[in-house]
């Protein structure tokens, strides 16, 4: 088991289109100044230049350089690793989407006990039942931009796919573009859509709703619901009378679907566009089963199966990465005071929770990968 250490090492990431960082050079600097070594991955990719981290005293290392680092080094990243077969011998700071029976999650799981290594996943990191850090807000902010858009296309592009999307400079220049396309599907269609947030009372539909508001939706065609609302159990004819559905909660446990296929067929639906924040279509307790596959920046969309008119889902699983920068600082400002306690981590109940529950979950392995 890694010992803790005072060298933190920044990786690059290896997911296509992401931008994000886990640490920003603010949060660098201010790790610096509290002891800590950091090195950090050179990441043409990465939002901020590898200049900015140097700027604040951070060491810059080769691209991919952490699976050769002493094994008392933290290794902090962002979005879960390539899948390799190499066993992992570090600690390891990241979301690995593997604590909720994904697919292939006692594959990627496997190669953190097998190695001696021990994994942090930072979806998991919580104090007084509270997630201390979360993309929560932005996720849900992109999700609707996305969402809105792919209405206005739908309307002003018959027939043509949602094309590939890429990351904004600024959250301005993503609300200007929505407010355009809106006000067109608006123009085309001659009236306001109806906007449905599940959700709505977290970090990610307060996000959604945000991003709703500016684009010009006006607040009385947005349906706010949260656990009150769908308490009675789904599916709800609400969803399908409405334009489009954001889809916002963080699922803990199996409950009736919001939306089905079957629902999807009734005549009269409005409903043409589903943007699944969560992304959790891999796991068996969805609320959305309609579809089957995440997209991405370059493919947005997936229409459901035999289903006319067209419904069409986003389900990026990295939406704050369209506006990466400001994501980035969100989190890693939220994260930074459970980062300046990673030299010591099993001191601090945050981090010795997350150790907690990864032994729990190694402990649920199949025999086949227990050794």
């Amino acid at each position: 088991m890694s010992a803790p250490t005072n060298v933190l090492h920044l990786r690059a990431e290896t997911k296509p289109l992401e931008h994000r960082s886990c640490l920003t050079p603010s949060t660098t600097k201010a790790l610096i100044e509290a002891g800590y070594t950091v090195n950090v991955e050179r990441d043409p990719n990465r939002i901020f230049d590898d200049e900015e981290f140097e700027r604040v005293g951070a060491t810059l290392v080769p691209t991919g350089s952490w699976v050769d680092a002493p094994k008392e080094h933290i290794i902090v990243g962002l979005k879960e690793l390539e899948e390799k077969d190499f066993v992992l011998k570090h600690t390891h700071v990241q979301f690995a989407h593997c604590f909720k029976g994904q697919h292939s999650w006692e594959k990627v799981l496997s190669r953190y006990s097998r190695g001696g290594g021990t994994l942090l996943d930072l979806e998991f990191l919580e104090k007084n039942g509270r997630r201390v850090a979360a993309f929560g807000y932005w996720a849900g902010f992109a999700g609707a931009a996305l969402a809105i858009e792919n209405w206005a296309w739908q309307l002003t592009h018959a027939g043509t796919p949602f094309p590939s999307v890429h990351y904004y400079p600024n959250e301005p220049a993503l609300v200007t573009d929505v407010k355009k396309a809106f006000e067109e599907g608006q123009k085309k269609v001659g009236r306001v859509p109806r906007v449905i947030v599940i959700g709505a009372l977290g970090r990610c539909g307060s996000g959604a709703v945000d991003m709703c508001i500016k684009a010009g939706v006006p607040e009385e065609n947005i349906l706010k619901w949260d656990m009150k609302e769908t308490a009675p159990g789904g599916p709800f004819k609400e969803v399908t009378e409405s334009d489009i559905f954001i889809n916002c909660i963080y699922l803990t446990s199996k409950i009736p679907p919001f939306v089905t296929i079957d629902t999807l067929k009734e005549p009269n639906r409005k409903l043409s566009v589903i943007c699944d924040v969560s992304a959790d279509n891999t796991n068996p307790l969805t609320p959305v089963p309609v579809y089957d596959i995440t997209t991405t920046f370059a493919e947005p969309t997936v229409a459901v199966k035999g289903v006319e008119p067209p419904v069409s889902v986003i389900s990026i699983d990295h939406l704050p990465s369209l506006l990466p920068r400001e994501a980035s600082e969100t989190f890693s400002n939220d994260l930074l005071p459970y980062l300046l306690t990673l030299k010591d981590w099993r001191s601090d109940p945050v981090w010795a929770g997350a150790e907690k529950l990864y032994k729990e979950k190694v402990a649920t392995l199949p025999a086949e990968y227990q050794s």
